[in-house]
């Protein structure tokens, strides 16, 4: 059974319904810490821009087609992806660039769009456009529209928006993993000349020069997992394993750290944290022992946020309908604690100012019902 036949048998039997409130809402306050914006559809990445104006990548609620099977399901193509402004000062939001590609399930759902946002200096924003897939269907899926997908794109401070580079034509070329080409550009780092971004499509972390020149840092090697009991094969059994790296940030070092997410079947306490050099080489683990990384983020003092999806597991989360997120703080010598326990639902990215306030998108996979909560330290 593959990889996408399981996630549709999944979502079948879970039956879940999306909450879908109208419009972008006020400030509330919730356990776990205040909702600072809601109403917000598919929210992923987090950044602060340098206006101090917190920066939300949301990834759509899709459209009206045309439509192609995902590995959630069948997905609709539209224009609903989103870069949001928060003002935290002020508690204001408005969406400063609209239009962006979205492809969602027919609620709204999983959208693939806007996943990660990055600053670098005093200019706009890059975000990378995500896909999940060999980019060679990108318009057998979407028609022309479809080349937007597996994309950079660069937002202007006025909120225009412009196509970057196709990072789903580099995996094609060079698919650096020797393995299937699959492109899913997710979390990214703006540094003076250059982007970093973890492809969890393609189980590398790329680096995108100033000239637009694509080169891979680093791979992550596939590994194997045992199956989960709803598939009936024989205990023990072993399954192939993808990496998936959803997330990266630089730490005090220079180097990258780089989240797991696992790809199917899922294991809960399997993923890792990889460290790279700054300038590229072989990824070793950092920290082991988490379950569906989705989000890093390094606070001033140090310490890393690690944003697991659903902590108990994908499996669980699809076929249990148990979105519990997690919040994990690593501390400077290796110590770790959890944040707002219980309190997070399928979250997403993570940003923390510079007075070490921390910031996360949650429900991130609905439309509608999105979020961006404050977690006190």
């Amino acid at each position: 059974m593959d990889k996408r036949t399981v996630f549709t048998l999944a979502l079948a039997m879970t039956g879940l319904i999306t909450l879908r409130p109208d419009g972008l809402q006020a400030a509330t306050q919730e356990e776990g810490g205040p909702v600072v914006a809601a109403g917000l559809n598919n929210p992923r990445g987090l950044a602060f821009g340098p206006d101090g104006a917190l920066y939300v990548a949301e990834a759509g609620s899709g459209g009206d087609g045309p439509c192609a099977e995902g590995a959630e399901g069948l997905r609709c193509l539209g224009t609903s992806g989103a870069i949001a402004r928060i003002d935290l000062r002020r508690g204001a939001l408005r969406r400063v660039a609209t239009g962006l590609p979205s492809a969602a399930l027919a609620d709204g759902s999983f959208a693939t769009g806007p996943h990660g946002i990055a600053f670098n200096g005093r200019g706009g924003a890059d975000v990378t456009i995500g896909y999940g897939g060999d980019p060679a269907n990108r318009t057998v899926d979407f028609g022309p529209e479809g080349e937007q997908f597996a994309r950079l794109v660069a937002v202007s401070p006025s909120g225009h928006w412009t196509l970057a580079e196709d990072l789903g034509n580099y995996e094609a070329g060079a698919n650096p993993t020797g393995d299937e080409v699959d492109s899913n550009p997710y979390g990214l780092v703006a540094l003076p000349g250059r982007l970093v971004i973890a492809d969890a499509g393609a189980n590398a972390l790329n680096e995108v020069a100033a000239n637009g020149t694509v080169t891979t840092l680093a791979t992550f090697p596939d590994g194997v997992a045992e199956a989960p009991e709803f598939l009936g094969l024989p205990p023990g059994t072993l399954l192939p394993m993808d990496t998936v790296p959803t997330s990266v940030a630089q730490g005090p070092d220079g180097s990258f750290y780089v989240g797991q997410l696992t790809g199917f079947p899922f294991p809960a306490g399997r993923a890792n944290i990889y460290r790279v050099p700054a300038h590229g080489g072989p990824a070793e683990v950092f920290a082991e022992g988490f379950t569906a990384i989705i989000g890093l983020a390094f606070a001033p003092d140090g310490s890393l946020l690690v944003v697991e999806i659903a902590r108990n597991g994908l499996v669980a989360a699809f076929l249990e309908n148990d979105w519990t997120g997690a919040l994990i703080r690593i501390a400077p010598d290796g110590a770790r604690s959890e944040l707002a326990a219980g309190a997070l639902t399928a979250p997403g990215g993570v940003a923390v100012d510079r007075d070490g306030a921390i910031y996360v998108t949650n429900k991130s996979i609905f439309s509608g019902a999105g979020e961006v909560v404050r977690v006190e330290p």
